[in-house]
């Protein structure tokens, strides 16, 4: 993997038909739409929010049917072929209606649902509530590790959920990580890839590989890399892996966005462009948005179509430099002369990659992006507007990270929104 370029950090202001802001809250991406669910503000929340990527719009969702779940935080959500999956973040009361931690939302039909419907056989074992433990996706299955469980502290159970026939089984192995809680966990192909987090009450900054092939652990040992942190997040993002935020306790977030490449198994601290500083953060979420995050996106969810409701036309993806009137006229113009199309011998018209690329060399770092959703003009003619053979408007879904609340955050204030773009 070649060395990444620097990225541009942008805060996405927020209406006031948003969520409150919050950490130790749960989302996922699906159908072209990213949720989120619970976490604590002043207090334990139950809200439960779908926000729209191409809109930069949040709608509340109903959480109160007796299928949704209670106010929860330091849950896992994942998405799996059209359904959200909900487990742990309980609050520890006698008085809960719920005696099961695991909650299942029909994407399509946009209510939860009782998942006991969709089993074949009566359960003979599964997890018990926790907090704190890590839930992700591979392949037909949904794997949770570890957790804070009431007064028994961390735990070190890997559990595995079968999607086609919502049974449970405690998978064992090889030794692994050990208890642990407020770690990072994220799939690459056939494996799970799990970073830091507390081991009672000690951080850890080990980095541990599962097979699912052979259900082994290795630990992976590298010379560099984050350090101890707790409270952070990790996305697959083409060959690799982005792990940001996070900290060596619940007091000292950090702003680090550390690269993992799986084909050299080197670590790569990531570069900010200057003016872009990111959000120093603990206990937040991140997803992935795009092709490039092919784990955790919007793909994950499965082969659902995003509508084109509203009639709204795909995102317009563009690294460029900043504004160049600064440059004069001739300046332009020799930088557009590197956007001349080679393969045509230089003659003839100029695509866009090249001329983005063209500039990125003559003006070095101070490169912007522009991400917008345009509402398509059906009464028009022009050839900037959508076109039917665009089709899925998620394949026109820029390459984002998003970073959503986390500590510190202002309770009374809408959600902290945060987009990442890489250069690369």
């Amino acid at each position: 993997m070649s060395q990444s370029g620097p990225c541009l950090w942008t805060q996405l202001p927020q209406s006031s038909q948003s969520p409150c802001d919050r950490y130790k809250h749960a989302c996922c991406s699906c159908d072209g739409s990213v949720y989120i669910l619970g976490g604590r503000g002043s207090g334990c929340l139950r809200d439960f929010w779908r926000y729209s990527v191409v809109r930069n719009e949040w709608t509340e969702l109903t959480c109160t049917n007796e299928a949704a779940p209670e106010e929860l935080e330091e849950h896992s959500m994942v998405a799996h072929e059209g359904f959200l999956y909900v487990f742990g973040g309980m609050l520890d009361s006698a008085y809960t209606k719920c005696r099961c931690a695991l909650w299942v939302f029909d994407v399509a039909q946009q209510k939860w649902v009782n998942w006991q419907g969709k089993k074949s056989s009566l359960e003979t074992q599964m997890p018990t509530n926790r907090k704190g433990h890590s839930g992700v996706v591979l392949g037909s299955a949904m794997l949770l590790y570890g957790g804070l469980v009431d007064i028994r502290g961390s735990s070190q159970e890997f559990w595995s959920l079968d999607f086609d026939t919502m049974a449970w089984s405690l998978l064992t192995g090889s030794s692994g990580p050990g208890p642990r809680h407020s770690h990072s966990a994220m799939v690459y192909q056939d494996y799970m890839y799990l970073f830091g987090g507390l081991k009672g009450l000690r951080e850890q900054r080990d980095f541990w590989q599962w097979n699912s092939t052979n259900d082994m652990w290795t630990l992976l040992r590298t010379k560099s890399g984050p350090s101890k942190l707790m409270g952070h997040s990790a996305v697959a993002y083409k060959d690799s892996m982005l792990l940001f935020g996070g900290g060596e306790s619940q007091n000292s977030p950090n702003n680090c966005l550390w690269r993992y490449s799986f084909a050299t198994q080197t670590w790569q601290q990531l570069a900010t462009l200057p003016g872009s500083k990111p959000p120093d953060k603990i206990h937040h979420c991140c997803t992935g948005l795009g092709p490039r995050y092919s784990v955790g996106s919007l793909y994950s969810c499965s082969g659902l179509q995003p509508r084109l409701d509203d009639k709204l036309r795909p995102f317009k993806n563009r690294c460029f430099p900043a504004p160049l009137t600064f440059l004069g006229s001739e300046v332009a113009i020799e930088l557009q002369t590197l956007s001349l199309d080679k393969s045509n011998g230089g003659k003839g018209s100029t695509k866009s990659s090249d001329f983005s690329n063209g500039i990125e060399r003559a003006i070095g770092n101070n490169l912007t992006f522009e991400n917008k959703a345009f509402r398509k003009q059906w009464n028009t003619t022009e050839e900037d507007l959508l076109d039917e053979s665009d089709g899925n408007i998620v394949q026109h879904q820029p390459d984002l990270l998003l970073v959503l609340g986390g500590r510190p955050c202002s309770i009374h204030s809408p959600l902290s929104l945060w987009q990442m773009t890489l250069s690369d």
